[in-house]
């Protein structure tokens, strides 16, 4: 009796089955085929997959690497990982021990995964054409070098990360020389230190995600031709804490996020050619810290809402622009009607200026005596770049 390809080429997983454990079952089964894992505990580590295939889970089997290692090591191109529960990663402080480990893989797919007291998450190097989506991460949070990063990318390109939440990690999502890919839709919270860690990534875009209450928001570090667009930056609170960090970063576009309730909604230093558009900022210590460097930025139609401090700058030098911005503090009028104040607001105050050089100074913040200082400084510009201005303020709030 012949035995259809279909069942041939796939090979299932259970404690009741010919095939116990998940090892055996890709030494056996074809390049191409399929494993599917059934409902269980598998107490299994280092498990090696060396050759094209699909491994799905139904009903959330779990494995269990009883902290000795790695769970799944991917070393083939073409490998489908779905529908598992991996925990109890090993941890070291000389080897990056994963739930996944991706190894010098093209035209990969991870989803509909959990990752449960990991060290790092999904880690993947020199890896291409891959797909990270709709899977939960998260870790034991104690301190950064016992703790490793959600979903950890290392020269790697076109890789979409996308629908994912990840929390209680060092960072939830790290690239480093990470080219043309996309971080889409993903949920990125309480972590140690970054939501999202960017460093030396070109021509990469981030869309529709939400990064609070993280030790710092996002940091983007030593890139250019990055878009960032429809983002949400919360909550992200302490001492050194922001929205959204920019380090040596050129030509790229940031537009439609939302920066709310931030120690810091963007600090940026050393970076060039950044368009800022229809983004809010909401209720934050400072909406904008501008530090040295920073040429050639654009700020438009941009909503300032109720920050402590609107732009705090560090130099009377400026080559930034500042046009069609709503500023909630502005005090103009609008005589002709045309939707625009008649009167230029300078954004930048003396008292940010005293906080840059005097962070003590910050309690006075609600006092007299410093918006007589702020007055003086708008009437006569000292300290703060005089022509800095927003010319076209608008009255009301940007939808």
């Amino acid at each position: 009796m012949a035995i259809s390809s279909s069942f041939a080429q796939t090979v299932e997983v259970c404690a009741s089955c010919n095939v116990k454990t998940l090892k055996e079952a890709i030494a056996i089964a074809p390049k191409y085929g399929k494993i599917v894992v059934k409902k269980g505990i598998y107490k299994e580590h280092d498990i090696e997959i060396d050759k094209p295939i699909s491994i799905i889970g139904e009903n959330n089997p779990v494995f269990d690497g009883e902290k000795k290692g790695y769970v799944l090591i991917i070393k083939s191109d073409s490998v489908s990982i779905s529908g598992l529960h991996l925990k109890n990663v090993g941890q070291s402080y000389t080897k990056d021990f994963a739930g996944i480990y991706i190894s010098k893989s093209e035209h990969f797919k991870i989803d509909n995964c959990t990752l449960s007291d990991v060290f790092f998450g999904i880690l993947a190097e020199k890896s291409h054409h891959g797909i990270i989506s709709n899977n939960t991460i998260s870790s034991v949070v104690k301190n950064e070098a016992s703790t490793g990063n959600g979903i950890h990318l290392w020269h790697c390109s076109n890789v979409t990360v996308a629908e994912n939440e990840l929390f209680n990690l060092r960072d939830g999502i790290y690239f480093e020389f990470v080219t043309d890919s996309k971080i889409l839709n993903n949920f990125s919270h309480n972590n140690l230190r970054y939501g999202l860690h960017f460093m030396f990534s070109n021509n990469d875009e981030y869309h529709n995600n939400t990064f609070t209450k993280n030790g710092a928001g996002v940091a983007v570090m030593f890139s250019k031709y990055i878009t960032m667009t429809q983002n949400i930056f919360k909550e992200n609170w302490g001492t050194a804490s922001y929205g959204l960090l920019l380090k040596e970063i050129y030509d790229a576009e940031i537009e439609n996020n939302e920066f709310d309730q931030n120690t810091i909604g963007v600090y940026t230093e050393g970076s060039t050619r950044i368009n800022y558009k229809n983004n809010t900022f909401n209720r934050n210590g400072w909406a904008v810290k501008i530090a040295g460097a920073c040429y050639t930025n654009k700020f438009e139609k941009n909503n300032f809402l109720y920050n402590a401090l609107d732009i705090s700058y560090n130099s009377k030098l400026n080559d930034n622009t500042f046009d069609e911005n709503y500023w909630s503090s502005y005090t103009g009028y609008d005589l002709d009607k045309n939707g625009y104040g008649d009167v230029p607001y300078r954004p930048v105050k003396l008292f940010s200026y005293m906080v840059n050089k005097t962070p003590e100074t910050i309690i006075l913040l609600r006092s007299l005596f410093v918006d007589i200082l702020n007055f003086s400084e708008k009437v006569s510009p000292v300290f703060t770049p005089d022509d800095l201005l927003d010319n076209n303020p608008l009255m009301k709030p940007l939808k």
